[in-house]
């Protein structure tokens, strides 16, 4: 029996990766396996992170709550279009890492930020708007870090920060990150490896604004 196609992978059985031995299908293949890639989904789809000079995906939609207490949706595009966002990300809210040191920090250092130039300084994390709102709310975000909510991970796993956390009883979340993106191009990205907190701070982001 023949194996199933899918949009997520190919299945070349013996004879027919014979015949393509050498072919440019063959070669196309190799070379897209050399570059670094990440897996997602159950259908294991083969997508590649994204790195500085890359462009992030415009039509994801996060969401937030505005300064009136209405719910609000807001394309990647329109977020960053024209301007120049410092986009931090955290694996949920209220954890303490993220709680006592990585959100506060961009709160206190967010004149500083704009100082140099930042339009706008987000939080994104894969948690629900409410969660959100209340998060930002008892740390004293408002008014200087917008709380963006990728509720179902979908930005997350668009730019390959994805952390798959579900043997914890967290699901899939977001790695910790920090971005400096100008007209939606990321010109600088701090991505932390595991749970740390070493390259994604305040501090680091001003650092590469000098």
């Amino acid at each position: 029996m023949s194996t199933p196609m899918s949009l997520c992978s190919v299945a070349v059985q013996p004879r027919a990766a014979a015949r393509l031995q050498g072919s440019r299908f063959l070669g196309k293949m190799a070379v897209a396996q050399s570059k670094p890639m990440r897996v997602c989904g159950p259908r294991q789809m083969r997508i590649q992170a994204i790195a500085e000079g890359d462009k992030l995906p415009a039509d994801v939609k996060l969401n937030y709550f505005d300064a009136e207490g209405n719910m609000q949706e807001v394309a990647v595009g329109s977020l960053t279009k024209g301007k120049k966002v410092v986009l931090f990300a955290v694996p949920g809210a209220f954890t303490p890492t993220c709680s006592l040191k990585h959100l506060p920090g961009f709160i206190e250092k967010a004149d500083e930020l704009r100082a140099k130039g930042v339009d706008t300084i987000a939080c994104v994390s894969v948690n629900d708007a409410f969660v959100m709102d209340a998060w930002g709310k008892s740390v004293g975000a408002d008014g200087k870090v917008m709380m963006l909510a990728d509720g179902s991970a979908v930005f997350a796993q668009a730019i390959g920060a994805e952390l798959d956390l579900a043997d914890k009883g967290l699901g899939v979340r977001s790695r910790r990150y920090a971005m400096l993106v100008d007209d939606g191009t990321v010109k600088k990205l701090n991505m932390e490896e595991g749970g740390a907190f070493t390259v994604s701070g305040a501090d680091d982001i001003l650092a590469a604004l000098d």
